[in-house]
Formats: structure tokens, sequence, C-alpha cells
């Protein structure tokens, strides 16, 4: 009776004890579990970024410096082949006004982001490989200079005068008359970028080219073969822009297109077609076309073949 009894009595405390060590076994393990670091996974190899690729400047005018800030370029004011930036002003529009491709002014100018440009800032506007005070010198009107006496009339040339007189006035004119263009400059081939009716004349105070009217969706061409520099909306009065440069002389822009057929830096022949004609940022559907002579506007009508 006595055995059974301490028998009892020592089960239940082996009992207690395996159930002790069994919780403290459980409890390490939670332990272990809950303390463990977590693990990050970090990439093996190089990581590379790519650039952005490169898009047109949009409308935004050119920003109003900050009072007593030095701005890029203020050494050059004033010197030929440079353009001091005025109010008003985008890449685009000094590209246009100045016979060049914006991209070209983004790379000779070193800026970083083409819309941010700010009032005073003097940009380069001629390639940095040219004599600007040369180039400066080429006048937009390349039309032959006839030589003879102040008294003559009209078409009729002096026999008289010393070879020495001759020879003088020779060199004068010769002084005075501007660079000739490059060699081929001159020799473009030129075609009606539209077959509408003309709306409106050149007027270099109102109206700095033609206006052709038409039909929504009727062709507009190029005028003659060259490399689209820009193709977008982002000049102020002008819609839908297509701008094409023919060469280091001449550009040609068509304007308030209805859809453009044609990106930038793309190729283009004399009579593709370009884009449609349309009336963005217009009164009415028309095509407004210039042709810029180093920059400068010039009739369109004394360049294309005769209907």
């Amino acid at each position: 009776m006595t055995q059974s009894v301490n028998t009892a009595v020592k089960s239940p405390s082996l009992a207690a004890t395996l159930c002790s060590l069994t919780a403290a076994a459980l409890l390490a393990a939670c332990g272990s579990t809950l303390n463990r670091a977590p693990v990050e996974q970090r990439p093996t190899g190089p990581v590379t970024t790519r650039p952005a690729p490169a898009t047109a400047p949009n409308a935004t005018p050119a920003a109003t410096p900050d009072a007593g800030k030095v701005l890029p370029g203020a050494e050059n004011a004033g010197k030929p082949g440079y353009y001091t930036i005025k109010p008003g002003d985008t890449l685009i529009r000094i590209g246009l006004d100045n016979g060049q491709n914006w991209r070209d002014l983004v790379k000779w100018n070193g800026l970083d982001n083409p819309n941010l440009i700010e009032v005073g800032q003097v940009l380069r506007v001629l390639p940095p490989n040219v004599d600007a005070a040369a180039a400066s010198t080429r006048g937009v009107n390349s039309a032959k200079v006839e030589t003879r006496p102040l008294d003559a009339k009209p078409g009729v040339t002096a026999a008289a005068g010393s070879a020495a007189t001759v020879g003088a006035a020779a060199s004068a004119v010769a002084a005075a008359a501007p660079a000739p263009a490059k060699d081929g400059d001159e020799d473009v081939n030129w075609a009606w970028p539209a077959s509408g009716n003309l709306l409106a004349g050149f007027d270099e105070a109102r109206n700095k080219g033609l206006a052709i009217g038409g039909k929504p969706g009727d062709p507009v061409l190029a005028a003659a073969d060259g490399r689209v520099v820009y193709a977008g909306s982002g000049l102020r009065g002008y819609g839908n822009l297509v701008i094409i440069k023919h060469n280091t002389t001449y550009l040609t822009a068509y304007a308030h297109n209805q859809t453009l057929l044609v990106k930038e830096d793309q190729a283009v022949r004399r009579g593709q077609k370009i884009a449609e004609m349309g009336s963005s940022d217009a009164d009415q559907v028309k095509l407004h076309f210039e042709v810029r002579k180093q920059g400068k506007p010039i009739d369109p009508a004394k360049l294309l073949p005769a209907r």
C-alpha cells in the first residue's frame, strides 16, 4: 500500500518536469525566430542610367532673371553672331529668326534644359567654326550691282573715263558688296507648297509670308529638298508648324496645319507631303508659308516658279 502511494506521488512530479522542459525548448525556438535579422536583396551588377531623349522646348517664354544676377554669355552681348534674349522669346523663335535649328542652339550654348532661358542671356546663334564678323557682313539682298556714272541713264554703260577711274570704282563696289553665299546655297529648286488660291501676299510689317487657301486636309508640300528642324505647336501664332532647313542660307516654315506628317531630323524631298492644311491658331483654313534667308523673312513669290 505504501509503495503504490509513493509511486503515485512521484509520477505527477515527473510529468511536471517534462512539461517544463518542453515549454522551455519551445520558448527558445520562438526567441531565435523573432530575433533573426531581415535579408535585403541587393543587385550584384552595375546600375545603368539612360539619358532621357531630347524633346522640343515648349512655348514657355524666357524667364526674368533675378536682380544682380550675372547671366550666361553676358560678355558676348552685342557681338556679331550672338543674340541677347528678349521678353517673350522661346528657343524655337530664336532659331527661326536666326535661321538655325533649335537643337544646334542647345549644343552650341551648352544648355542643359532648352526651356530654361532668361531675359538678358546671350546665346551664340552661329556655328562655332563660322567667322561671326564675316557672316554679319553678308546682306540678305544678293542682287547684282550695276556700276555706272551718277548722271548716266539706266541701262546705259559709260564709255568714257580713264582706266584708273573705272578700276577704282569697281574696287569700291566690290568692297561694299556683301559676301556671297556659300556655293550651292542660292541654287535651290523651289516649288509651291500648296495649290490653293493666294489669300494674302508678303508684307514685311504685317505678313511675313504668303497665305494660301484651301480645304481642311489639303496636302502641304515641302517647297524644296531639306531636313525638318521643327515639327510641333510650340511657337505661338503658328499653330501646328513645320520648319525645314534647306541649307545654311534658307529655312521655310509651314503654319496652321491640321495634321503633321513628318518629324524632326527627317530628310524630305521637294514636293513631298509633309502636313495637311488646317486652321490651328488661325481664323480660317489656310497655309501660312514663310521663306527665311539667314533668318530674315523674304517674299516667297520672288523665289517660287510662276503658276
